[in-house]
């Protein structure tokens, strides 16, 4: 049996979201009893809770929504770089040293050495530099321990608009605080969500 790394975060009450954006709630609908046969569940969330893939249509007014995109980018090998405490941004020398002619087409950065608990406002993001030189490279996907691939307070939101660019699709929120550097089989599948700009997933890495 091939080892599985769960590199996403639980999602609850209480789970940091971007300030401002839904948070999570559940509200149980029906409840087992006399009357009432099973547990059914209402939730309310943002698409960006957790471990997420952001569509096209997050940074792109005429964008894909994430049920539209194609699953292969999200399933297969990966390479995770360790970026620990590098900054407010993952520059090229951070990751060089994992670059070489074997890099899979699915990038991950991990920046910290234990993921917090609560909103980070100095979250670290890419430098847009650095999503192009692996776009260049072939990387198909990119992904990080964060919350956004730019900064919390970025307005521009350069990386985004190179991964809009150059076609790439995302990962945030990401736990890879037990996961070494190297290479693994991502898995981690959207839902089929026909309108909306981002999903949960449920990201694991397997043993090569």
């Amino acid at each position: 049996m091939k080892r599985l790394w769960d590199i996403s975060p639980p999602v609850g009450p209480g789970s940091p979201v971007f300030p401002g954006d839904a948070e999570f709630r559940l509200h149980w609908s029906w409840t087992l009893g006399p009357e009432c046969p099973v547990n059914v569940s209402t939730l309310t969330l943002s698409p960006h809770t957790g471990a997420h893939a952001d569509a096209p249509l997050h940074y792109d007014a005429s964008g894909a929504p994430i049920g539209a995109l194609a699953l292969a980018p999200y399933l297969g090998p990966c390479r995770v770089i360790h970026a620990i405490g590098c900054g407010p941004l993952v520059e090229w020398p951070h990751i060089a040293h994992a670059i070489d002619a074997t890099l899979p087409p699915r990038v991950l950065v991990r920046t910290y050495a234990r993921a917090p608990q609560g909103w980070d406002p100095a979250l670290a993001g890419y430098a847009a530099e650095t999503v192009e030189r692996l776009a260049d490279l072939g990387v198909q996907l990119i992904g990080i321990d964060t919350a956004s691939i730019d900064p919390a307070d970025s307005k521009q939101l350069p990386s985004h608009q190179v991964i809009r660019r150059r076609d790439l699709r995302v990962l945030e929120n990401l736990v890879l605080d037990e996961v070494a550097a190297g290479d693994y089989e991502l898995i981690a599948l959207p839902l089929k969500l026909s309108t909306a700009d981002a999903s949960p997933v449920r990201a694991v890495l397997r043993q090569l």
